[in-house]
């Protein structure tokens, strides 16, 4: 009983932390915010939150496990008859779908890594990280050296798309999804060229 409190007590002290953080970057701008602003806006003791994140990009960590569970969950079992490109694009969409509900905080974090970019380098084995289930999530492999080169393809095309995404304010998010299916098209197109296809 004890265990089950205080794994409830870390669960939602994670989960106060990253929603600080979020409504933090989306009002003052990521630059400002810090553990002890996060810690301030929700109402933790620094303390209580430094037990559970080392600094601000972990919880974007956190965040984005977050982020990589739900679209796992709504994506579903990968169609066999559809093509590796056709199951990744379905998946990156459903991905970017879910930050559209961060779209604010999200897109003033991605300003902060252009003007710093230290950040974005500290979070790319993070992002790797996500891209790596995504692929899994598709049924395509990640392991060994073919398996690298589609991790890395992948984060290249995401991040890529993501810069659309951001200046992507339809309510269908059309261009998002061309520039999407384009770069996927140009990546599969290398990895052909490559003999990185199955």
């Amino acid at each position: 009983m004890a265990a089950t409190k205080s794994q409830k007590n870390t669960q939602n002290i994670r989960e106060k932390a990253i929603h600080a953080a979020l409504t933090l970057a989306a009002r003052d701008g990521w630059g400002s915010v810090s553990l002890e602003t996060i810690a301030r806006h929700a109402k933790i003791s620094l303390p209580a939150l430094r037990e559970q994140f080392e600094d601000r990009n972990d919880i974007l960590a956190a965040y984005g496990r977050i982020v990589d569970r739900k679209t796992i969950e709504n994506i579903g079992a990968p169609d066999e008859s559809a093509s590796h490109r056709d199951r990744l694009f379905d998946i990156l969409m459903e991905r970017l779908d879910i930050l559209n509900e961060d779209r604010a905080a999200l897109t003033s974090i991605l300003e902060s890594f252009r003007c710093d970019p230290k950040q974005a380098i500290i979070s790319l084995p993070y992002l790797s990280r996500s891209m790596s289930r995504m692929l899994e999530a598709a049924d395509i492999e990640t392991s060994g050296i073919r398996g690298a080169a589609h991790v890395m393809a992948l984060t290249a095309v995401y991040l890529v798309t993501l810069k659309t995404w951001r200046e992507d304010e339809s309510p269908d998010m059309g261009k998002t999804m061309a520039a999407l299916d384009r770069n996927l098209g140009r990546a599969e197109q290398v990895a052909s060229m490559a003999g990185l296809t199955a």
